[in-house]
């Protein structure tokens, strides 16, 4: 597969594969490209191993071009946890409401959006970036809040019904198979690289305070979605910068490349602090080893 291919019938399947696959690997869109060209020649057999990193690429630029009008691109990212690089096909308007709401209703909705509020801000603070939900504590927040959240929660409607516990597990459950969550084997539940991909402008857009209309710095203005200094992407697991107060983030995967280019300098990219014993970000930042850490999570849970 030398030649770079028009827009034909190859590519329509190949975005059919990514609306019914949600996220592939370059493996996983290796295999079906062999399949999809297989099929259009089968006098021509193709093996997974002879589509190029090359072909998939002018696939996806391709598509890109194509489906730009409708408010779709396929968007790429890695893993934070096994650095595997993932694709998916995502909308770049409409936020996770709207997406929901073909699914969801209103109701279910609303503890969505407070499970999200406890990822991203209760569990995301100075002394512990979580972001990351435990089911006991997501489960809690089936019942309204005693009182209203300071924002909107975008669902159209002004009253909320609180879930049973048995409907807030069906929720759970529907965003792990619809692709928003994920759980990790010790049970915290977490944003996909497909949620995180998706979600990026209404994440921040949503939990980062706007800068001063004056342009005046404003020490208290809360950044709650912060950025990986390498790639630019969010960080939800990684690792800080040992000053708490500095917003220096880097992915695991990214930090080697970040110090190499750095002339091999293991300093905060941000403040240039020595980059030793970072502080974790992610489930592990739960796991804290201070009695203090323990304390207040413990704390958390019991409210």
């Amino acid at each position: 597969m030398d030649d770079n291919p028009g827009h034909d019938t190859t590519h329509r399947a190949f975005l059919q594969a990514f609306l019914a696959r949600q996220v592939m690997t370059f493996v996983d869109a290796q295999a079906v490209l062999s399949t999809i060209l297989t099929a259009r020649d089968p006098n021509r057999p193709m093996q997974p191993g002879d589509i190029t990193r090359n072909d998939f690429d002018g696939y996806v630029q391709a598509l890109n071009d194509a489906i730009s009008p409708f408010d779709l691109e396929i968007r790429s990212t890695r893993h934070q946890q096994t650095h595997d690089e993932v694709h998916a096909l995502v909308n770049t308007t409409s936020d996770a409401f709207t997406q929901m709401s073909t699914v969801q209703t209103a109701d279910e909705i609303a503890f969505v959006r407070r499970v999200l509020d406890a990822m991203f801000e209760r569990y995301n603070t100075m002394h512990a970036e979580i972001m990351a939900i435990t089911a006991t504590q997501a489960l809690k927040l089936a019942k309204l809040p005693q009182e209203e959240s300071r924002r909107d929660s975008g669902t159209g409607t002004s009253t909320a019904a609180a879930l049973t516990q048995s409907q807030a597990e069906s929720v759970l459950e529907n965003m792990l198979s619809e692709g928003w969550f994920e759980r990790s084997r010790a049970g915290f539940y977490s944003l996909t690289p497909r949620a995180l991909m998706e979600l990026r402008e209404w994440l921040a857009d949503t939990y980062n305070e706007p800068p001063a209309e004056d342009g005046e710095d404003d020490e208290e203005v809360q950044i709650k979605i912060r950025t990986c200094k390498a790639c630019r992407e969010i960080v939800t697991v990684g690792q800080r910068c040992p000053r708490r107060e500095c917003l220096g983030r880097l992915h695991m995967h990214c930090a080697g490349r970040m110090f190499r280019a750095q002339n091999n300098q293991q300093i905060c990219p941000e403040c240039k602090t020595p980059w030793t014993d970072p502080l974790p970000v992610g489930e592990a930042a739960a796991r804290g080893s201070s009695t203090s850490q323990r304390r207040r999570t413990t704390a958390d849970e019991d409210d």
